[in-house]
């Protein structure tokens, strides 16, 4: 049977644990893993722009002594015009060892991944982001060591960096305030019932939610590609600023999984300042990129 790596509501705590704890490995002793993915190689199909996980993807194989193939999804014919996905995954796994691909379709993500004949990694959908969240939850586990009893507020969109946060909470169950707009809370009401726990909070007052918080998470307000435009106006007051940070406790960490709209979801002085750890943030998407290649190439 393929390993995947989809969704993180896919994996037990068991399993999701061994990633973390290899990926903290990888990061304090990166020779020992040096030759982990020799002679494997690694295709890549970005059908939308990235940064932090392109460059995450191809130099953590390389350092795991892989290779890496990056595909034009149109040029190799991934946009089911000439032929099917399915028969273009076919013909790639004769060719490579495993795929990450970044769309805006989940289904069809999902949809080859069950065809196993080579692990297939979501890296981002629009419905979930679950490479960018584990490298997060390692951060988070670097600047805490009892995580589970932190408090850690999300203040933004209703996203996918947020359902892949929701599928870590419901595992771990550690404590989280989701702060968002009524009105975006409103069009979500039958996800916030599936995901409703003891330790989850849903909340629309950003000062109120970051309520000595330990760790405040946020993202741009208008994911790619999004055409609602309209919406931002639902966001007033939602910038996190030094005023929600005060609120929060006295050693919070802010995180942003970038690229961030300076002035929008967070101010300049707090993306910059002190409590800021976006670059750890993008550095330890590598680690937890690397484990995830051991986890699903291992036999």
């Amino acid at each position: 049977m393929v390993k995947n790596f989809i969704d993180i509501s896919d994996f037990s705590k068991k399993q999701l644990n061994e990633i973390i704890s290899l990926a903290k490995k990888i990061k304090k002793n990166p020779k020992k893993y040096s030759s982990f993915c020799k002679d494997k190689t690694l295709g890549m199909i970005f059908e939308k722009q990235s940064l932090r996980t392109r460059l995450s993807f191809n130099v953590g194989m390389q350092k795991l002594g892989g290779k890496v193939l990056e595909l034009n999804s149109k040029d190799i014919g991934f946009d089911n015009k000439r032929e099917t996905n399915q028969d273009v995954l076919n013909v790639l796994a004769q060719f490579i060892d495993c795929i990450m691909i970044r769309n805006n379709n989940h289904k069809k993500i999902i949809k080859i991944s069950k065809q196993n004949v080579i692990p297939v990694i979501n890296g981002l959908t629009e419905q979930s982001h679950p490479c960018q969240i584990l490298g997060d939850f390692l951060t988070i586990q670097e600047k805490f060591k009892n995580y589970n009893n932190l408090q850690i507020t999300w203040i933004g969109d209703f996203n996918n960096v947020l359902m892949s946060l929701l599928h870590l909470q419901k595992i771990y169950l550690f404590k989280l305030n989701v702060v968002i707009p009524n009105k975006i809370l409103n069009f979500n009401k039958q996800k916030i019932k599936y995901y409703s726990n003891k330790n989850l909070k849903f909340l629309s007052d950003p000062l109120l939610g970051s309520r000595n918080s330990k760790c405040i998470m946020t993202d741009v307000w208008l994911s790619m590609g999004e055409k609602n435009k309209n919406k931002i106006k639902y966001f007033k007051n939602f910038t996190v600023n030094k005023k929600i940070i005060n609120t929060a406790s006295k050693d919070v960490i802010f995180m942003h999984c970038l690229p961030a709209k300076r002035g929008q979801e967070v101010t300049s002085e707090v993306l910059d300042g002190k409590n800021s750890v976006v670059l750890q943030q993008a550095q330890n998407r590598m680690f937890i990129q690397q484990a995830i290649l051991i986890y699903v190439l291992k036999k």
